[in-house]
């Protein structure tokens, strides 16, 4: 017995291993491969042509996908006084406006999947790097998480509907949410094409040969399904046309 069960084995003799399939067949067959009991996450995993040990060839930025990630999105806002209450005001779940939350925060506390700053809270969320930064929660102005107070209402909304920072990590990969299994195919795709076109507009300019190398499509636990980079990169363009 192998490492992977009966049911991933099954699912994985529907998907050719040798195939590159077009993004929308690749979407069905993660689908049609899924088999966990609860609803799984459909995530895009891509293997980079670019050195994340330059600084020139680093990679960071934010997709909105037109039909969000099928989860109620839980965000956390560091702010005070009249932030504070404009967070509250905009349907922020956490407001951290004390010491006590800050401490809370180092000691472990994560339970929020977005967190949004206000520039004068930044001294005291920019401690917390140690815990927010693994997981990607480290507020930053480049991600359009650092905002100013009156900006708050937007950037909280986005960040409800489905705004998705993606970053290349240490082995040149970026590993993106784009939805639910239950999704439909068109939603996923629609969600997906966004997050190419976002992936292409954050080319840095250093970047050289072959930008965007694989791209595989794959369901919470399921096997990966390999999707044409050409096609994928260049999703939504022919509908323009």
């Amino acid at each position: 017995m192998g490492k992977h069960g009966k049911k991933y084995l099954e699912a994985k003799s529907k998907i050719d291993a040798e195939t590159t399939y077009e993004p929308k067949e690749a979407l069905s067959l993660v689908k049609e491969t899924s088999f966990t009991k609860f609803d799984g996450t459909v995530e895009v995993h891509l293997r980079m042509g670019l050195d994340p040990r330059q600084a020139d060839q680093q990679l960071r930025d934010v997709v909105n996908l037109p039909n969000g990630l099928g989860k109620k999105v839980s965000v956390l806002v560091f702010a005070e006084g009249e932030g504070a209450a404009a967070a509250k005001e905009a349907g922020a779940d956490i407001v951290a406006d004390s010491d006590e939350w800050i401490e809370k925060i180092q000691k472990g506390f994560t339970d929020f999947d977005v967190a949004i700053s206000t520039p004068e809270m930044m001294g005291k969320a920019g401690r917390l790097g140690r815990v927010l930064g693994p997981r990607g929660l480290m507020p930053n102005p480049k991600a359009g998480t650092v905002v100013p107070a009156d900006d708050l209402p937007r950037a909280i909304e986005e960040a409800k509907a489905g705004r998705v920072e993606f970053r290349l990590d240490k082995t040149s990969n970026i590993h993106v949410p784009i939805g639910k299994v239950s999704f439909t195919v068109e939603q996923l795709e629609e969600n997906l094409s966004a997050l190419m076109q976002a992936i292409k507009k954050a080319r840095p300019a250093a970047a050289k040969g072959g930008y965007v190398r694989k791209v595989t499509v794959t369901s919470t636990m399921g096997p990966g399904v390999k999707v044409d980079a050409y096609q994928a990169l260049n999703m939504g363009e022919s509908k323009q046309a």
